[in-house]
């Protein structure tokens, strides 16, 4: 049930079949030259969509902006504050909630440490604000890791490498231009970076010219199975 497309009477009657509801959530920022600059939640959104098929599970409209540390400065990247991002989110949820919404999956296609941090507080906030509340939070890499291992070739593959390549390809090939190229940045660890750009130009971390259509299918029937499964799963634990 993807709830930017339904009526509010056919709102009403989806709440007869779940309580619950996916938030996606993913960034605007560059990835490349090759991927589109919506790329984490593209796939995320698309994932989303299809797991709805196939259970009883609102779909709520994609969050596109996030916390974007690392791509800041790379052109295109909308980055927005850790406050404002986590007031959107939890203004989100608490609206749904009075809405009758009871169980929240957010699944993040952007992985980024202060972006997830930002998600894990704000759901620890709500869960002390609403009573009724259940909320889960993920990144889709922390889904799909493991299982992906066969699939992807790279070894330390990461933004805009052979696996989210893959994912476009198969998702929305049209707004892929060309594969890129390889790249590995050398970041100073420990070290906060003014200029970002200097030790990341490409915007690339990883190697997607061994991405394919093929690859990304597979990958995408492995997220969309472990989304379904963790719907199942969420409903049955009450924490």
């Amino acid at each position: 049930m993807i709830i930017q497309e339904m009526t509010m009477s056919e709102f009403e009657e989806g709440l007869k079949k779940t309580k619950t509801v996916i938030v996606p959530v993913g960034t605007t920022e560059e990835h490349g030259s090759h991927l589109p600059l919506a790329t984490d939640i593209i796939h995320v959104y698309e994932m989303v969509k299809e797991a709805a098929t196939r259970v009883d599970v609102f779909i709520a409209p994609p969050v596109f902006f996030g916390l974007c540390r690392s791509t800041s400065q790379h052109p295109g990247t909308i980055n927005i504050s850790g406050d404002t991002f986590r007031s959107l989110v939890k203004e989100i949820v608490i609206s749904l909630y009075t809405h009758k919404m009871r169980d929240f999956i957010i699944i993040s296609g952007h992985a980024g440490g202060t972006h997830m941090s930002s998600l894990t507080e704000v759901g620890e906030l709500l869960l002390n604000e609403l009573p009724e509340v259940n909320i889960a939070i993920v990144s889709l890499f922390e889904l799909i890791g493991k299982e992906c291992l066969d699939v992807i070739e790279t070894d330390g593959d990461g933004h805009a490498g052979e696996l989210e390549t893959s994912l476009v390809l198969y998702s929305k090939p049209h707004l892929v231009k060309g594969l890129g190229e390889s790249s590995y940045p050398q970041i100073p660890p420990y070290f906060l970076i003014r200029d970002k750009r200097k030790y990341w130009h490409t915007g690339v971390w990883g190697n997607p010219t061994k991405a394919s259509a093929e690859k990304g299918k597979r990958i995408f029937d492995i997220a969309v199975d472990k989304i379904v499964n963790l719907k199942k799963e969420f409903e049955k634990f009450k924490g």
